[in-house]
C-alpha cells in the first residue's frame, strides 16, 4: 500500500532499477536525459508524482533515442498510478510493450497493467494480461491483486461471463464462491454453479454451504459484544464505562417497544473486556453462530476481529459507533449504524452546492487523523465533481498552537466561497471564529463545521448563531418531538436518570434492525439497498440505499432564534 493505493507491485526505483531494453541504433540521446532520467526518479521515491510523471514520459518515446526509455515508462506509470490517472499509466504501459518487447522487467509491466485494467473495470482485459505472466513469477501479487480487485464486481451477470472466458481460473471461482456464500448474494438458482465450482476447484464444502435464511421468525436471537468489563468492578473503570452502561439501557428499551410492537427480540449480553483476548473467547462460544444479529463491540481492533466472523459465519453485524467506513469495505455482512466521516464529506458537499454555490473556491481545514482526512478526501471528491472547486486543502493538529494558527494563515477568505472545518477538538472552533471575524461582515465566508461545536462552552450563541454559520450533525436529534419526549419518558420510569447521547443511539439502532429482521429476515443486504429512507424515533432517520453499509442520513441544521432548524 502506498498513500492508502493498493498497487501491483512495488516499483524498483534504485540505481539499478531493470536494466536498458534494447532499442534500434538511432541519433544519440539528448546529454541531459540520464539526469532528467535521476530526477524523475528522485521525484517519485519522494512522492512528487505529478513531477515523476512530467519528466519521465518525454524519456519513455521512442524519439527520445534513451537508452533507458523503457525503465522511463515503467515508472512514468507507476507515478500515473498513484494519481489515479489510469488512462495515462495505460498508454505508457502500452507504449512499453510495443517498442521494448524484451525489456526484462515484463511481469511487473503486466502485473501494473492489470491493476490499471482493474481500476478502470475491465475484467477481462485484466486476467487475460495477468495470464501472460509467467507462471513462476509473481504469483502471490498476481492472485492477491486478482482476489481483491474481483470483490468490486456487483453484476451477476459480469462474474457468469468471466467465469465461461476463464474456466480455470482458481482465484476467480473462490471469489465467486465466497460472494455468493459469505456474501450474501447466494440464490437457490445459484446452487448448479456452486456445486460445479466446489467440484472442480476441490472447495471446502462446509464452508461453501450457505446458511439456512429463516426470512419469517416469530423471534430474532441479538447478540450484544460490549467492554461491560464486569471483573473490574472498581469506581475508575465503571465510570470509564458508562457510555457502554448507557448504550445497552437504550437496547434493552428498544426490546420492550419492540415486544409491544408484535416483535419479539431476545439479547444476549457478552463482555468482550477491553482486549481482543476476551474478545476471541467469546467468539469461541458455539452459542453465538446461532445469533441473528451481532451489535458491537467499540474498539477498532475489536471490530475487525467480529466482522470477519460475522462474513464467515453469515451474521450481519452492526457497529455502534465507528465512523471509520474502511471498516465495512467489501464485507457485506457488516455494517455501521452511523454515517461514516466519509459519507458526512460526501453530504456536505451537496449541501454546501446548493447552499453556496460553485461561484468562488471552498477551503478545508481538518484535524490530522485519519477519519478526517477521510471526510476532506470525500468532501472535495463530491464538491469537484459537481462543478466545485476547493482552492485550499489543509490538516493541522489542534493540540499544536503553531499547528492551529497555520491552518489559518494567508488564507484569502474575502475571495473564499465558504470555509469547512472538520475538527471536534474543542480548540478548532475557538480559532476559527477568530480567524473569520477578522473579516469584515459583507466579506466573510460561510463555514460548515462539525455539530459538536454546540456544545463547546468556549463558543457563545453570537457565534453559533450567526447567519452564515451551519451545522454538520449526524447525531441531531430534536429534543421537542413526541418520539424523544416518549423515548425520554420510558427511559426516565426505568433508569431514573435521563438518556445520555449513547442511550438514544442504543435504543434508535435496535428499534430500527430489529424491525428490519422482521421486515427482511436476517440476510435484509439486498433489501436495504433499496429500501426507502426511514424516519426515527429519535434521530432524523435512516438509510443505507445503494448498497451503502453505513447510514447516509446526515442532517445539516442551523441554530436560528436559539432552535436549529434541519436543512437538509
Amino acid at each position: 500500500m502506498v498513500d492508502g493505493q493498493l498497487t501491483a507491485s512495488r516499483p524498483r526505483t534504485g540505481p539499478d532499477a531493470g536494466q536498458a531494453a534494447p532499442h534500434r541504433p538511432c541519433a544519440r540521446a539528448p546529454a541531459d536525459a540520464p539526469t532528467r532520467y535521476r530526477t524523475g526518479k528522485a521525484h517519485l521515491d519522494q512522492g512528487r508524482y505529478e513531477a515523476a510523471l512530467k519528466t519521465l514520459e518525454p524519456l519513455a518515446q521512442p524519439g527520445a533515442r534513451f537508452a533507458r526509455a523503457a525503465d522511463a515508462a515503467y515508472l512514468g506509470a507507476v507515478a500515473a498510478t498513484r494519481l489515479k490517472q489510469w488512462p495515462e499509466a495505460e498508454q505508457l504501459l502500452n507504449l512499453l510493450r510495443t517498442e521494448y518487447p524484451t525489456y526484462p522487467n515484463m511481469p511487473d509491466v503486466l502485473l501494473l497493467q492489470g491493476q490499471v485494467s482493474f481500476e478502470q473495470e475491465d475484467f477481462d482485459t485484466a486476467l487475460k494480461t495477468l495470464a501472460l505472466i509467467p507462471a513462476e513469477k509473481l504469483t502471490p501479487e498476481r492472485e492477491n491483486l486478482k482476489a481483491t480487485y474481483v470483490q468490486r464486481i456487483k453484476d451477476r451477470n459480469t462474474w457468469l461471463r468471466l467465469l465461461r472466458r476463464h474456466p480455470d481460473d482458481a482465484t476467480l471461482a473462490r471469489a465467486y464462491a465466497d460472494r455468493l456464500v459469505t456474501g450474501g448474494a447466494y440464490t437457490d438458482a445459484d446452487r448448479p454453479v456452486l456445486d460445479d465450482l466446489i467440484s472442480k476447484f476441490s472447495l471446502d464444502r462446509a464452508r461453501y454451504t450457505p446458511r439456512p435464511r429463516a426470512t419469517r421468525k416469530t423471534s430474532y436471537n441479538v447478540g450484544v459484544l460490549l467492554p461491560f468489563e464486569l471483573a473490574d468492578p472498581s469506581w475508575q473503570t465503571q465510570r470509564k464505562n458508562q457510555f457502554v452502561t448507557d448504550l445497552y439501557a437504550g437496547l434493552r428499551l428498544a426490546q420492550d417497544s419492540l415486544q409491544r410492537a408484535g416483535y419479539p427480540v431476545q439479547l444476549f449480553a457478552y463482555d468482550t473486556g477491553a482486549d481482543t483476548l476476551t474478545l476471541k473467547q467469546v467468539l469461541a462460544q458455539p452459542e453465538l453462530a446461532g445469533m441473528d444479529l451481532l451489535i458491537g463491540p467499540v474498539y477498532k481492533s475489536g471490530a475487525r476481529l467480529l466482522a470477519r466472523y460475522a462474513r464467515e459465519h453469515q451474521i450481519v453485524c452492526v457497529n455502534p459507533l465507528s465512523e471509520d467506513g474502511d471498516l465495512v469495505l467489501d464485507n457485506p455482512w457488516h455494517f455501521l449504524y452511523g454515517p461514516s466521516t466519509a459519507t458526512q464529506g460526501r453530504v456536505a458537499a451537496q449541501f454546501a452546492l446548493s447552499a453556496f454555490g460553485a461561484g468562488r473556491p471552498g477551503v478545508i481545514l481538518h484535524e490530522d487523523n485519519k477519519d478526517d482526512a477521510a471526510f476532506a478526501t470525500a468532501y472535495k471528491a463530491a464538491y469537484e465533481a459537481q462543478g466545485g472547486q476547493i482552492g485550499q486543502l489543509r490538516r493541522f493538529n489542534s493540540e499544536v498552537d503553531e499547528s492551529l494558527s497555520a491552518a489559518f494563515s494567508g488564507l484569502d477568505l474575502p475571495n473564499t466561497g465558504h470555509v469547512v472545518v472538520f475538527s471536534d477538538n474543542r480548540k478548532a472552533g475557538p480559532a476559527t471564529f477568530k480567524a473569520l471575524q477578522l473579516q469584515p461582515l459583507a466579506k466573510r465566508p460561510a463555514l460548515l463545521c462539525p455539530g459538536s461545536w454546540l456544545n463547546n462552552t468556549r463558543l457563545d450563541l453570537s457565534q453559533l448563531g450567526a447567519p452564515n454559520v451551519y451545522f454538520i450533525h449526524p447525531k441531531y436529534y430534536d429534543e421537542t418531538a413526541p418520539g424523544f419526549r416518549r423515548f425520554r419518558q420510558l427511559y426516565l420510569q426505568r433508569q431514573r436518570v435521563p438518556p445520555s447521547l449513547y442511550a438514544n443511539q442504543g435504543f434508535e439502532m435496535l428499534l430500527y434492525f430489529g424491525s428490519t429482521l422482521f421486515q427482511y429476515g436476517p440476510a435484509f443486504q439486498a433489501s436495504l439497498a433499496t429500501a426507502a429512507p426511514t424516519p426515527g424515533a429519535v434521530f432524523e432517520g435512516a438509510s443505507y440505499s445503494g448498497g451503502a453499509h453505513d447510514n447516509q442520513v446526515v442532517p445539516v441544521v442551523k441554530l436560528s432564534g436559539l432552535q436549529l432548524q434541519v436543512l437538509r
